[in-house]
């Protein structure tokens, strides 16, 4: 069979496993990595270069975090669907079902960007109002918020983009489109903000220049390229089916990744009562403790693709030898991400904001967040094998039930007991552990594997 493979993208059909699991979910991780440090940049320069105002400044910025990760993470799910719909057309050799999702991907990823573009200016004020930011904070956290989303269409699109190579296993040519596109992220930050004497409208306006480069940089290889993935100006358009199934996959999963967000934003309104002291921070550890979520979340990623794949080509002991080499190598990679952060925590806490205070706060909320990690972590690589199965709403009902509900039920009924940061942040382990549970039991009643394998020994074809 002609999969339309190059030296870069893994073969995920034949061979050992356990040693392509990792060339596949590093490079997913350093990608992530590489867009958190966007955000990074951002605090760490204005919080360096702003003078007595840097304080603000880095709340400014951290008190849109929640929004933006909203938005961004329902994309990035929807995203995902794209991945599954590729990767199993892949996996029977359909290259028509491939062409007409890639395209459709394309289009959905930068109209979808122009309409929450549009809706978000009208909304960003109000928005950031209901979050109770600071006086102080409001009106540098709506400029930043105003700039940033004004780059939607080309973040949805480099996303989008991402997951297509991904979906035939290449992860190197995204992470090397970021990586430039990172560096000039870094170079404008300081240009704009160190010698233009810009605030926090020059750290978004380098990250919206950013994120249209690594875009191009994507959208160009894409037309280069002779895969299955090749793009045709002439083809671009939204086919119903495509639509329709990479919704049905990405949708739901949108919804589980924007539930996070969602409950994110609750503590984050809570952690705004707090003061300007500790939305500083919350903000600087969350921008820390990302990096090792992103180890964590890449075997999902990982998981999801190689079991799409061979879902698609009926190959279902590999899906299962793929889940467990998952779990198993996920364990040892994000023990080692959170040592490492946990151990150079305090001096990447001082890079954001050198505040004694503020690095008290910032490393106890690293605490509190990295002992719910196998939580996390479990939670993550499960609903990963189930969507590669096209198994993508019961994952996100749990998910909005476990994380959603606990959080917000979390702020509104036990955080005013105890207005204390230790308070909000014990909301990460009750929530991750019960969502953790709820998926397991979702995967036990389920058994996609087993369910999938008799149907093939029956001569039908099982779907959600």
């Amino acid at each position: 069979m002609n999969t339309g493979k190059t030296k870069r993208n893994l073969d995920m059909l034949h061979g050992s496993i356990w040693n392509k699991l990792p060339l596949f979910a590093f490079p997913v991780a350093a990608t992530a990595i590489l867009e958190q440090l966007f955000n990074a940049s951002d605090i760490a320069v204005v919080g360096n270069f702003t003078g007595t105002g840097k304080t603000v400044a880095v709340a400014a910025v951290g008190a849109n975090s929640a929004i933006i990760a909203l938005i961004v993470n329902l994309f990035v799910g929807i995203a995902l669907g794209a991945n599954v719909v590729i990767a199993n057309a892949i996996g029977r050799d359909d290259r028509e079902a491939v062409k007409k999702a890639v395209h459709t991907s394309i289009v959905v990823a930068f109209l979808g960007g122009i309409l929450v573009t549009a809706v978000g200016e009208l909304a960003a004020a109000p928005l950031l109002d209901s979050f109770h930011v600071p006086d102080a904070v409001f009106a540098s956290a709506l400029l930043y918020l105003r700039i940033y989303l004004l780059g939607m269409p080309v973040i949805l699109l480099y996303n989008f983009e991402a997951a297509i190579f991904r979906s035939v296993g290449d992860t190197h040519v995204p992470l090397i489109a970021l990586a430039t596109s990172g560096v000039l992220n870094v170079v404008l930050n300081l240009f704009f903000v160190a010698v233009l004497h810009m605030t926090v409208n020059g750290v978004a306006i380098a990250t919206v220049i950013s994120n249209t480069v690594s875009s191009v940089l994507l959208l160009r290889c894409l037309r280069v390229s002779r895969q299955y993935i090749h793009v045709e100006w002439q083809s671009l358009r939204i086919d119903r089916e495509a639509f329709g199934q990479i919704m049905k996959i990405g949708l739901p999963a949108g919804i589980q990744s924007a539930v996070f967000a969602v409950s994110n934003i609750v503590i984050q309104s809570a952690i705004n009562s707090l003061g300007t002291i500790v939305m500083a921070a919350s903000s600087a550890a969350y921008n820390i403790e990302i990096f090792a979520y992103d180890v964590l979340n890449s075997f999902s990623q990982a998981c999801t693709t190689f079991v799409g794949q061979n879902f698609g080509a009926g190959k279902i002991q590999r899906c299962r030898r793929t889940l467990i080499l998952c779990l198993i190598e996920d364990l040892i990679a994000s023990a080692a991400a959170i040592a490492l952060v946990l151990f150079a925590g305090k001096f990447l806490l001082a890079v954001f904001n050198n505040d004694p205070q503020v690095i008290s706060i910032g490393y106890t909320r690293l605490l509190m967040v990295f002992s719910a990690y196998t939580f996390s972590m479990l939670y993550e690589v499960m609903s990963g094998y189930l969507r590669g199965f096209g198994i993508s709403l019961v994952p996100a009902i749990l998910t909005t039930i476990g994380v959603c509900g606990i959080r917000i039920g979390w702020i509104y009924f036990v955080f005013p007991q105890s207005r204390t940061f230790q308070t909000i942040m014990a909301a990460y382990p009750a929530s991750l552990s019960a969502t953790a549970l709820l998926i397991l039991f979702a995967l036990l009643w389920y058994h996609p594997s087993r369910r999938f394998a008799k149907s093939q020994r029956s001569g039908g074809v099982a779907c959600e």
